[in-house]
């Protein structure tokens, strides 16, 4: 007997998230849905539920740092499909969000039809990209976003928890490690990005951020 559906919504904005509630039990019968409008609430559901189908994922939450919460995910639940649905919607974010392992991209203006359609294709195993995205061959990974994105998932985590200014002692009381494991991760860290400070780690980590450019209107 198949199981019914796991979807996860990760979105700050409770109107959303409640529209994509009423378009998912409107088309999924029996769908369990969970909602995260935060990274830390994300992390929790993902460690309850490593069997969920899909994740629906604003790159925007807080404290998502731009791409690094997506390259997170597919490197520590290579098994959820991760479909990102932002309000960003240039060739770049969606090319990057393919690249960083999203099985495919929702722009938020997208009418419900197409984004039923997009979710109904990804839990199919397709990937989804908006039309005029087609070919993205174009957007390629600098050298410093492909390094991020090779390192561990433990490595990755302890990064993100070095931008949000976490010191060493605390990083091990959060993550049940102890301090010395702390340093020897951070030391494998700035081996693998080529730095030599937290601080140089840091900013190599805003490769991943979003660029917040304003998009030209089209005419």
């Amino acid at each position: 007997m198949l199981q019914p559906l796991k979807i996860i919504i990760a979105d700050d904005h409770p109107l959303f998230r409640q529209a994509l509630i009423n378009i998912l039990t409107s088309q999924f019968d029996g769908v369990t849905l969970l909602e995260a409008e935060s990274v830390g609430q994300l992390e929790a559901l993902l460690m309850a539920h490593d069997d969920a189908d899909l994740l629906l994922l604003d790159l925007n939450i807080p404290n998502a740092h731009g791409f690094n919460t997506l390259v997170n995910i597919r490197n520590s639940y290579p098994q959820i499909g991760v479909l990102v649905i932002s309000g960003q919607e240039d060739k770049v974010t969606v090319g990057k969000s393919i690249s960083f392992g999203a099985a495919g991209f929702i722009p938020k203006s997208t009418a419900v039809d197409e984004m039923v359609k997009a979710i109904k294709a990804v839990l199919a195993g397709q990937q989804w990209i908006p039309h005029g995205c087609g070919d993205l061959a174009s957007v390629t990974l600098d050298s410093m976003s492909s390094k991020i994105a090779s390192l561990s998932p433990r490595q990755h985590r302890i990064l993100m928890m070095f931008a949000d200014g976490l010191l060493n002692k605390q990083i091990a009381y959060e993550l049940g490690l102890s301090e010395a494991t702390i340093k020897a991760h951070a030391s494998a860290i700035f081996l693998k990005l080529g730095v030599h400070t937290r601080t140089q780690a840091v900013i190599a980590m805003s490769q991943l951020y979003l660029d917040q450019t304003p998009q030209p209107e089209q005419a």
